[in-house]
């Protein structure tokens, strides 16, 4: 099922739908929702979460811990394949062409985001103003995005109590509606998988931050606190807890950090990375693994760069998708307690209108750097602007960019289709060029 779960979150979930629900039956449709509208509150890949959840259903941590990990697997491989490709010839005129015409189409991809993440929740002028102020937060005065989560959920929360019905906007799923099939392996029915204790929740919290931190610690060790490796770990680990409305909403706190801040990649560079994540299966977060490969393999201390780059990719990948095993096991057992809290659901709304602020950014500071070979910064009272040369545009940039925007909203095509087009196109260009 990993395998063919391209198309984002929102095909991945619609996938093991079809698969679990619909044809093999081993989940009912009331119990599907409860488990989505649960990982929908979580930081992390939803739909990584979802299949952990589902696992956990109907084979318990074991279960889970399959479930989860061969969802992550296909898209692992493909990524790694793709980073020694571009780190290595990514000089040839056939790569280079490949990741042209696919950071081209990113552009049109992440304005897609930008527009389905903002219809859940800019519905009324205060979501508009959080929206609003995340984007001059972190686009002018280069606010970290952390910052901008906790004072969204800190206005959710405050709003929540005063104006419920402006800042509870993410209701979920709604699965009063939903009706299970007498057949399920699980329905509506009560599950044996023992009840929820703070005993069993403090042993699943001590396990996971061992799995968690250990290799971290492990890193600091041998490698010292200055490694590349070290920075890897700490900065994936913190990313790890702030995907919340998907992870289009990170990518501009890692861009910003491995761009600005490490110097792991050029920006052209982080646009190549989303879109190989675009285009491999499973979930879309997996874009650390190739800054955690670039990174290192750039920095290589003692190994060769190579080795360097897959060792980065694969710490990079564990601190990420961790704690998203940790949050289900520990939470799973108490979701009926958490599940559907107005407090939780407002944090949640505002965090969201805020994300839309944050992923229009991302994908301004996409086109800039995709579409221009020279942009000038200016930093005046504090506040960066950027001024791209007009004379710098790259019309072939243009074109591809401006087709898989047409694609996208006018023909509805898969963002597959779409990224396997402009891919071509991108191709075809260099070889004429060169």
């Amino acid at each position: 099922m990993a395998a063919n779960s391209f198309g984002g979150p929102a095909g991945q979930i619609a996938v093991m739908h079809d698969e679990i629900v619909a044809r093999r039956r081993w989940v009912g449709e009331r119990r599907f929702l409860h488990a989505l509208n649960y990982c929908m509150l979580l930081p992390g890949p939803e739909a990584q979460q979802l299949a952990t959840y589902l696992g956990w259903l109907l084979r318990g941590p074991v279960g889970g811990l399959f479930a989860g990990g061969l969802f992550i697997l296909p898209g692992f491989v493909s990524i790694m394949a793709l980073s020694v490709l571009f780190a290595a010839y990514g000089d040839l005129t056939w790569v280079a062409g490949l990741f042209f015409g696919i950071s081209a189409a990113v552009i049109a991809i992440v304005a897609s985001a930008v527009l389905r993440i903002g219809r859940r929740v800019i519905k009324n002028k205060a979501m508009l103003a959080v929206a609003a102020g995340a984007f001059i937060g972190i686009f002018i005065f280069e606010l970290p995005f952390p910052l901008i989560v906790a004072v969204a959920a800190a206005i959710g929360l405050i709003g929540g109590r005063l104006r419920p019905e402006v800042f509870n906007l993410i209701t979920g799923h709604d699965e009063s509606t939903a009706v299970d099939d007498a057949d399920v392996l699980i329905g509506d029915q009560d599950i044996a998988l023992g009840r929820p204790s703070a005993g069993r929740a403090l042993r699943v919290l001590v396990i996971g931050v061992v799995l968690w931190f250990g290799p971290v610690i492990g890193l600091i060790a041998v490698f010292g606190r200055s490694s590349t490796f070290t920075d890897v770990a700490w900065f994936f680990s913190s990313a790890a807890v702030l995907t919340f409305g998907g992870a289009y909403s990170v990518l501009a706190y890692i861009s910003q950090e491995a761009v600005n801040t490490f110097g792991w990649l050029e920006p052209g560079e982080m646009i190549s990375g989303l879109g190989m994540a675009e285009t491999t299966p499973g979930p879309l977060i997996q874009v650390v693994q190739f800054v955690g490969f670039m990174g290192p393999y750039r920095n290589p201390g003692g190994l060769s760069p190579l080795q360097a780059g897959v060792f980065g990719a694969v710490v990079a990948t564990w601190v990420t998708f961790v704690p998203s095993f940790l949050w289900i096991f520990l939470g799973a057992p108490f979701i009926e307690h958490l599940r559907g809290r107005p407090s939780l659901t407002a944090a949640l709304s505002t965090i969201t209108a805020a994300v839309v602020g944050v992923v229009l950014n991302l994908a301004i500071w996409f086109a800039l750097f995709t579409l221009f070979a020279e942009v000038v910064e200016h930093r005046r009272f504090g506040a960066l602007i950027y001024e791209p040369v007009l004379g710098s545009l790259n019309l072939a940039a243009a074109a591809i960019a401006v087709g898989s925007a047409v694609a996208l909203f006018r023909f509805k095509t898969s963002t597959l289709r779409v990224v396997g087009v402009a891919a071509l196109v991108g191709i075809a260009y260099q070889f004429l060029v060169a």
